[in-house]
């Protein structure tokens, strides 16, 4: 039987450049030889597009607890519809966000309750976690000050939110060191070059 895919998800505040560093992933990856699928949560399913809109730009409130049962939705489908299928046929496959975010910002920021929703969360994601998980952090008031545009409803949050987001992931990683790893964003080429020792020493690579 093939092995599963290695599992890698990209976590961390509003404005911390996971798409340009999954976008460096994928093709570092790639130019060795392996074979990479890529993904974002909320998304990647029509249900999950949908779900998406709803939750970064409903024009009405959105409890908490509803929040978290979209965001379970989404990912439920795109572990039936997307994700089980990739583990199987691709040999590393990268998410931008999974099973931690929902912990962190409906569990923790929300104030939800880790360990409280943490059953849902595991349920939804049907036995499927990680492999490594990075959570790149960056000073929320920097990395809400990268965003431009127009802001969606998670991004308008107050600044103790994103606040919070970071203490959440800290907490999360101190769970479980040896599956996330926490890199300061202090620049562009420090955080790829850390994601690469990170990745050569979780897949004992000699290349």
């Amino acid at each position: 039987m093939r092995k599963r895919a290695f599992f890698i998800s990209l976590e961390g505040g509003e404005g911390a450049g996971k798409s340009t560093h999954l976008k460096f992933l994928a093709k570092f990856l790639r130019e060795k030889g392996f074979k990479v699928e890529t993904f974002r949560e909320p998304g990647c399913t029509y249900l999950g597009e949908k779900i998406r809109k709803l939750l970064l730009y409903s024009q009405g409130e959105i409890s908490p607890l509803a929040e978290l049962f979209l965001y379970l939705s989404a990912r439920a489908q795109f572990i039936e519809e997307k994700l089980k299928l990739a583990l199987e046929k691709a040999d590393i496959v990268i998410s931008d966000r999974f099973s931690d975010s929902t912990l962190v910002y409906q569990g923790y920021a929300l104030k939800l309750g880790i360990d409280k929703i943490k059953p849902l969360v595991d349920f939804a994601s049907q036995g499927v976690k990680p492999n490594l998980t990075f959570v790149l952090a960056i000073d929320p008031q920097k990395g809400l000050e990268r965003i431009k545009g127009k802001k969606d409803r998670i991004e308008k949050r107050s600044l103790k939110f994103h606040k919070d987001l970071q203490r959440g992931y800290q907490l999360l990683a101190k769970r479980e060191p040896e599956r996330i790893k926490v890199i300061k964003s202090k620049s562009i080429s420090y955080v790829q070059k850390k994601m690469v020792e990170y990745l050569k020493d979780a897949l004992k690579w000699k290349r």
